[in-house]
């Protein structure tokens, strides 16, 4: 399937865990395919992880423009970090890799990102101002700032430090797994992190993406902090969306 005048774009969400990819109208945000779902290879290796995403285009039967959003600190398609992923990807040039690999022009953003700019759009994000973060919480915690409707990108907050190590290793799904913590004891926890959050950039609105924001109702009670906090509508569909549109605003530059 080609890209085509209703301006379809791939987009393609790379995780810890699984690297997922749909068609998306980029004028409505709806998928226009069920989205598929390949595991991230172990270790998850450049060559590894690029020859994962290729195949997952070519499931698609895809030769356009592909949005990916990735797992990393990313600076004009370079990979600056590597929090959940193999350290090898760090310095590397992830859109170069992944056109690569894949035969197509791909253009690359941080994962959070582009679950933010979907729920912006899209979501429950329309119309806010002020400060507005989206905290993704699945193998670490993403997150997406915005400003008045713009993207501040790469603002990683699952790296600030709390107890002493960087706040997902005590506050994201990984660690309430990892520990085999209930709803509650990991709830209450997450409520610290998002008081932490808070306490340092008093934000408007924190929405909830990834995974976790769709048990909301089994930790709401806990969630105390003094701000709006509600689960993004869009929920785990946002990074596809999200890269889809990063992809066609960037065509159009």
């Amino acid at each position: 399937m080609q890209e085509q005048e209703q301006k379809l774009i791939l987009g393609i969400d790379i995780g810890a865990s699984g690297i997922k990819g749909a068609i998306v109208d980029i004028h409505t945000g709806k998928l226009q395919n069920e989205r598929m779902r390949l595991v991230t290879p172990d270790p998850a290796t450049p060559e590894a992880m690029a020859a994962t995403f290729a195949e997952l285009v070519d499931m698609h039967k895809w030769k356009g423009l592909v949005g990916c959003g990735f797992p990393s600190i990313i600076k004009n398609g370079v990979a600056h970090s590597a929090a959940n992923i193999s350290k090898k990807w760090i310095n590397q040039d992830v859109e170069k890799l992944l056109s690569n690999a894949s035969g197509c022009k791909v253009k690359v953003l941080n994962d959070a990102d582009a679950a933010g700019i979907a729920e912006m759009r899209f979501g429950l994000g329309r119309g806010e101002h002020g400060l507005v973060i989206l905290i993704t919480i699945g193998s670490g915690l993403g997150s997406a700032f915005f400003l008045n409707g713009e993207l501040v990108p790469n603002t990683e907050l699952g790296h600030m430090f709390l107890h002493g190590d960087i706040a997902e290793r005590y506050a994201s799904n990984n660690a309430r797994k990892r520990e085999n913590l209930g709803w509650d004891e990991w709830g209450a926890r997450f409520n610290e992190y998002l008081e932490y959050v808070n306490h340092i950039f008093s934000p408007d609105l924190i929405f909830l993406g990834g995974g976790v924001s769709k048990k909301f109702l089994k930790y709401k009670e806990h969630i105390t902090v003094d701000v709006r906090v509600t689960p993004a509508q869009l929920l785990n569909t946002a990074g596809t969306v999200g890269a889809a549109m990063y992809a066609y605003e960037m065509s159009k530059k």
